[in-house]
Formats: structure tokens, C-alpha cells, sequence
């Protein structure tokens, strides 16, 4: 497979959701990302709830976020390895959707898993450093009145363990989940090593609402990208 330079890949994807026209039911690409894909997981379950404040003390919930697919990760800003490369794939996957259509169909909400620490200021300087958009990304932390492990128990919920040390680091997982319009978790993404545009075409699935098969054949971005990456 040839390497998709970026500039390619973003035409290809804008194309392609421009028509707003997709061949593949959700099923259909559950199916052929589970064959291309091994850092993909299909999950069809309630999203465990949470309602944490983003930088400026307000007050977010998952239910606010209704109708919207959302794109969601655990990190913690003091993390040396691991989290600032995610935060940075975050990032990648935003500016790829928020050139399509798609923009203002998807949130990405990022949840720290060290509220003590990261509060506000800490949270806006590190969306800055890490280029995402708060357009449509949000960075959460636990409010005042909640416990420091609160954001802990909910990245457990998600199937996330994030194991403190002595030294303040934290031994954790990296997934990126993707949870859609009617709060639904929908997949899995896990590790930093799974090609973006997987996790866009299935975005795009879910923002078109395919989740049944129809028969029209017009190439819809799946089949375009793959197109393009052959």
C-alpha cells in the first residue's frame, strides 16, 4: 500500500463527503474494518455517562452532547510519552473531519484523568500545544465538588484502568472511542498505530446514519479512499 500524503488524503476525503452520498451500510463498513482494520473494535452499548466542567468551570455532560457523534479520549497533561501523541492523533483525526461536512456533526471531548492538577489555564495551553480546534473539542476536568479519582472511575466505565504511582505518573491503556448521535458507544479505536481515515470513514457511517443497507453502487469515501491509498 502507498503512504496517502496528506493533502491527498484531505481532497479525497472532502470529495468524496461533499456528495453526501455513502454505499456502505454501518454494518458494511463494521464488517470491512474488522478485516482491514486490527486496532478496530465494534461495541454497540449505552456510553457510561459523565458530567464533568471543561476549562472555563462549565458544566458538560454526555448528554448535552446528543445528536452529535462524539469522538472521545483519556489523558493526563503531566503524562511524558504516550498521551501528548495522543492528544496529537486526536488532533490529526479533527482536522481531517473538520474539513468536511462533517465538522459540525462531530464533537471530540478529551477527559483528564489528574483533575488535581489539571484545571483550567492547564487545559487550554495544553489544547494549544497540541493544535486541537476547540471549535468542536473540549478538554473536561472533575468540578470542585467532586472527588480526585472521579475522572479515574469514568475513564473505567469506559474500560480504561489509569493506575497511579508513587511518583504521580500513570500506568494506562490508549483507546479512542467513538460514540454516537443517540449516546451509543460505538467502537473502539485502540493504540496510536490505527489509520486514521478507518476511524474518519466510520465517523462518516455514523454521521450519514447508515445503519441499514441500501442498494444504490455509487462509490461512497470508503471505497473512494481506498481508491486513492491502492
Amino acid at each position: 500500500m502507498r503512504v496517502l500524503y496528506p493533502a491527498l488524503l484531505t481532497i479525497g476525503i472532502v470529495m468524496t463527503c461533499a456528495t453526501a452520498v455513502l454505499a456502505h451500510s454501518l454494518e458494511e463498513v463494521d464488517q470491512d474494518l474488522r478485516d482491514k482494520e486490527k486496532y478496530f473494535q465494534a461495541v454497540d452499548v449505552e456510553a457510561p455517562a459523565f458530567t464533568l466542567q471543561d476549562a472555563d468551570g462549565r458544566t458538560v455532560s454526555l448528554s448535552d452532547l446528543r445528536g452529535k457523534v462524539v469522538v472521545l479520549n483519556f489523558v493526563y497533561t503531566h503524562c511524558p510519552d504516550v498521551c501528548p501523541m495522543h492528544a496529537e492523533r486526536m488532533a490529526e483525526l479533527q482536522t481531517m473531519i473538520n474539513q468536511t461536512p462533517m465538522k459540525a456533526m462531530v464533537q471530540f471531548v478529551t477527559i483528564t484523568t489528574d483533575p488535581k492538577r489539571d484545571k483550567g489555564p492547564i487545559l487550554r495551553e495544553y489544547g494549544q500545544a497540541h493544535g486541537l480546534d476547540p471549535v468542536n473539542w473540549v478538554f473536561l476536568t472533575a468540578a470542585p465538588d467532586q472527588p480526585e479519582d472521579s475522572t479515574r472511575k469514568t475513564a473505567e466505565s469506559y474500560g480504561l484502568k489509569f493506575t497511579e504511582s508513587e511518583e504521580g505518573m500513570q500506568m494506562h491503556g490508549i483507546v479512542t472511542h467513538v460514540i454516537d448521535q443517540d449516546g451509543r458507544l460505538r467502537a473502539r479505536f485502540h493504540g496510536l498505530t490505527f489509520e486514521p481515515v478507518n476511524l474518519v470513514v466510520f465517523v462518516n457511517a455514523l454521521t450519514n446514519r447508515t445503519q441499514k443497507p441500501h442498494g444504490h453502487r455509487e462509490p461512497g469515501l470508503w471505497e473512494s479512499l481506498k481508491g486513492l491509498m491502492q
